[in-house]
């Protein structure tokens, strides 16, 4: 039979049309400004939110030592803030002459403690006072980050050696019998990739989605979604890992493997992240997808009985090594 070739210019097409739909799905839809019965200050705060991420009244929190605020039209006046104080945006213009930024924010901290900074400027030092915004800022945090790499190299170093002397139980190389920890980390991976993802190729979404943050998967950009699903996914198979770990070992070896799980996470959600920014971290996600599938597909064929008096997992009929029960 012979083949028929697709004519370049439709295969531009069909590419333009999927590239498109992918970068629709990645974004936030624009707001509806038509309607006559909206108010000119709905609209352009409407425009604000969509354009910078945030609108008057939105309410930021000072993350650095100190921050100036320039009194203008006064020149050389400013107000100082503190870390900790918290602002209100009272208003925005535009300065087109400006070379740095030409978006310039009024804050207020009190009636008399008001001033401008850039938007530059009010990104880099003000977070939003969402308990869900501080929480992403706390764990994107450079040296929260550092510490915590510290932290997940010391206990692999103390669990390799444990692991070594006393054969204790760790994920993947000596794992208890369950799939849910390595499909924790495998989670933690996507979720590592999912974010890195955004950071580069739709860095407003994300910036949006910090301003803006919710806990719902729903009425968001589809990468948002896909994210917010494998965060609550995560969530619960860490759950259910947490019920298999105690229901199998013993207090203190579930304590220790639960030390070497999270240091397995922690590493996958760095190693994703590095490894994402440099465009090679979708390879490894998938060989982490084809090792989860195997040891799976493993794992139920060394797995084919249960114990009919306590349900544990047995290799082959006979006695259960668990209760002593005789399985025919």
């Amino acid at each position: 039979m012979r083949a028929i070739a697709m004519p370049p210019a439709f295969a531009r097409s069909i590419l333009a049309i999927v590239v498109s739909i992918v970068m629709t799905a990645c974004h936030y839809p624009s707001p509806n400004l038509e309607d006559e019965n909206m108010s000119q200050r709905t609209r352009d705060s409407l425009t604000c939110l969509y354009e910078h991420h945030f609108t008057w009244n939105t309410n930021l929190v000072v993350r650095s030592d100190s921050v100036k605020l320039e009194r203008l039209p006064v020149k050389d006046s400013y107000c100082l803030l503190k870390k900790g104080d918290r602002v209100v945006v009272a208003e925005i213009a535009i300065h087109p002459d400006d070379d740095i930024d030409s978006v310039w924010v009024k804050l207020a901290h009190s009636q008399k403690a008001q001033g401008w900074i850039r938007e530059c400027d009010l990104t880099q030092h003000f977070v939003p006072t969402d308990s869900i915004s501080q929480a992403i800022y706390i764990f994107s945090d450079t040296h929260a980050s550092y510490f915590i790499i510290i932290f997940a190299l010391f206990i692999a170093m103390w669990l390799a050696r444990a692991f070594r002397r006393k054969q204790l139980p760790l994920v993947y190389f000596n794992d208890i019998n369950s799939a849910y920890p390595l499909l924790l980390c495998l989670l933690m991976a996507f979720s590592a990739t999912i974010y890195e993802t955004m950071q580069v190729f739709v860095p407003d979404t994300w910036q949006h989605f910090y301003f803006n943050p919710t806990l719902s998967p729903f009425k968001v950009p589809f990468v948002l979604s896909v994210f917010l699903l494998s965060i609550w996914l995560f969530i619960i198979v860490l759950l259910a890992a947490l019920d298999e770990l105690f229901r199998q070992l013993s207090p203190i070896p579930a304590i220790t493997y639960l030390l070497g799980l999270a240091s397995a996470c922690i590493f996958c959600y760095f190693f994703f992240i590095l490894t994402t920014s440099f465009y090679i971290g979708y390879a490894f996600l998938a060989a982490f997808v084809w090792l989860f599938v195997k040891r799976v597909r493993t794992s139920l064929r060394s797995s084919r009985y249960r114990c009919g008096r306590c349900g544990e997992r047995l290799t082959e009929k006979g006695i259960c090594p668990y209760c002593g029960a005789l399985n025919k």
